[in-house]
C-alpha cells in the first residue's frame, strides 16, 4: 500500500437536491410553460380541477401557486362567466404595471412614502427628456402634439386633466428609447398623481400649459440642454407648490 493512500477518505458523490414543496413544483412548472412560450399571452389556463388533477395536488395548491404567479405578474385572474387564469404580457409595460401595483400596495402600508416615489420620478424624468430629444420621431412629436391640444381644451376642474398630464409625461418616456426607464416613470408617475396633489388654479393650469409647451419644442427641436432646463422649470415649479400644500397633507410630496 503507498504512503499516497494511507488515510484518504473516498470523494462524497452528491447524489441529493432539493426538494421542493408541492407548490413551488406546480409554480415552477407553470412559470416555465410561460416564459418558454409553450403558454402565449392571453391563453387561459385549464380551470383548477384539471391542472389539480395534472400535477395530482389539491385544489388549494393550485390556487396558492396561480396567486403566486399572478403577483409576479405572469398570468391575470378573471372572475365570472368566462373568467379563469390568463398569460399575462410579459414585457416592459408588464413590468411598468407590476411596478405600480407593487409601490400601490407599499405606499397603503406606509412602507415608503409619496414623497420618496415623487424624488425617484422627477429625477428619471429629466434624463428621459434628454434622451426623448435625441430619440423622437414625427409620430412622437404628434403624439405629444395632440395631448398639449386637448389639454389645452379642458377646464382645471376638468376630471380628465389629471389623466392627460401624467399621458404627456409617460409619452415623453416612451420616447426616449429606453423601455425600463418608460416602464419606471409610468410607474412611479402614475402613483405619486403629481396634478393630484394641487389646488388646480386657472393661473397654474396656465403655467403649466405653458411649461409643458417648452417641453414639446425643445424636443420638437431635437435640443436635449433645452429640454433638460426645460423639465427642470417644470418639475420644479410643480414642487414648490407641493411644499405650500405640505402643511395640509403630510403625504403630499415636497
Amino acid at each position: 500500500m503507498s504512503n499516497s493512500s494511507i488515510g484518504t477518505q473516498p470523494q462524497t458523490q452528491i447524489l441529493g437536491q432539493k426538494v421542493l414543496r408541492p407548490r413551488q413544483q406546480v409554480e415552477d412548472a407553470l412559470r416555465k410553460a410561460v416564459l418558454d412560450g409553450q403558454l402565449q399571452t392571453g391563453d387561459r389556463l385549464p380551470p383548477e380541477t384539471e391542472l389539480a388533477r395534472q400535477f395530482s395536488v389539491s385544489r388549494p395548491t393550485i390556487r396558492e401557486a396561480l396567486s403566486a404567479l399572478e403577483t409576479q405578474g405572469l398570468i391575470r385572474k378573471v372572475p365570472g362567466a368566462g373568467g379563469g387564469s390568463f398569460v399575462q404580457a410579459v414585457d416592459h409595460t408588464a413590468f411598468g404595471q407590476v411596478v405600480q401595483e407593487s409601490m400601490h400596495n407599499l405606499l397603503r402600508l406606509g412602507s415608503v412614502s409619496v414623497n420618496e416615489v415623487a424624488m425617484v420620478r422627477q429625477h428619471l424624468e429629466v434624463p428621459a427628456a434628454i434622451l426623448a430629444a435625441e430619440h423622437r420621431t414625427d409620430a412622437d412629436l404628434k403624439e405629444l402634439r395632440a395631448l398639449l391640444a386637448e389639454q389645452k381644451r379642458r377646464t382645471v376642474d376638468d376630471p380628465l386633466v389629471s389623466e392627460l398630464d401624467a399621458q404627456f409625461h409617460v409619452a415623453i418616456a416612451r420616447m426616449s428609447g429606453n423601455r425600463i426607464l418608460a416602464s419606471l416613470v409610468y410607474a412611479l408617475h402614475r402613483e405619486s398623481e403629481p396634478v393630484g396633489h394641487l389646488d388646480l388654479t386657472p393661473e397654474l393650469g396656465r403655467d403649466t400649459f405653458a411649461q409643458h409647451q417648452r417641453i414639446v419644442k425643445a424636443i420638437a427641436d431635437q435640443d436635449p440642454e433645452a429640454a433638460e432646463h426645460a423639465i427642470t422649470e417644470h418639475l420644479s415649479y410643480l414642487r414648490a407648490h407641493f411644499r405650500q400644500h405640505s402643511d395640509r397633507d403630510e403625504n403630499v410630496p415636497v
